[in-house]
């Protein structure tokens, strides 16, 4: 990959990135919001030492470890990637209560279009502001938006200290099974 300066980053601040998605996937992953590093590449999780993608190997949704850049290949294995909050910011910490409400707005009128049979919020405080369920924990929700349940995922950034690789995993694994 070639080297990022930090007028690349800045610049990425107003990127938008798109959507990997299609109509009818098993699972629609919702991160957060895009990091500088995905908004100056237009690849999800592209940060070296984001775990979502090596978590979606030992998890069993994919066969092989995919690369940022090859993120294309997930609507064949019926995966997806969205984010809560299109704005790209440094650091999750620099949106705004109203930002996180209006992406849950958005984010039910998505899933309302496309149907996946889960969505998967990665990250437990962004569920809880985007959705205004100050209860909400990790695992399956009992919100619905139309027929597609919600799951709850620990968030992958390498900075989520709380969870490792191995039980990030399992808690992945835990809603490929069910999907």
């Amino acid at each position: 990959m070639t080297r990022l300066t930090r007028d690349d980053l800045e610049a990425a601040r107003d990127r938008l990135v798109p959507d990997v998605v299609a109509d009818g996937l098993r699972v629609l992953f919702c991160g957060i919001n895009p990091g500088l590093m995905t908004a100056a590449t237009g690849h999800h999780f592209a940060r070296p030492g984001n775990r979502f993608w090596p978590v979606l190997l030992l998890s069993g949704f994919t066969p092989r470890l995919l690369a940022p850049s090859e993120q294309g290949e997930l609507p064949a294995y019926g995966l997806g990637i969205t984010n809560v909050v299109a704005r790209a910011t440094a650091r999750a910490d620099e949106l705004t209560a109203e930002e996180y409400r209006e992406g849950g707005r958005l984010l039910t009128e998505k899933v309302t279009r496309l149907r996946p049979r889960w969505l998967a919020v990665v990250g437990v405080t962004a569920y809880r502001a985007a959705f205004d369920d100050r209860k909400a924990a990790i695992g399956p929700q009992d919100r619905t938006i139309g027929a597609t349940r919600v799951w709850v995922l620990p968030n992958p950034s390498g900075l989520n200290a709380h969870w490792t690789t191995t039980t990030m995993a399992e808690e992945y694994g835990r809603l490929r099974a069910e999907a």
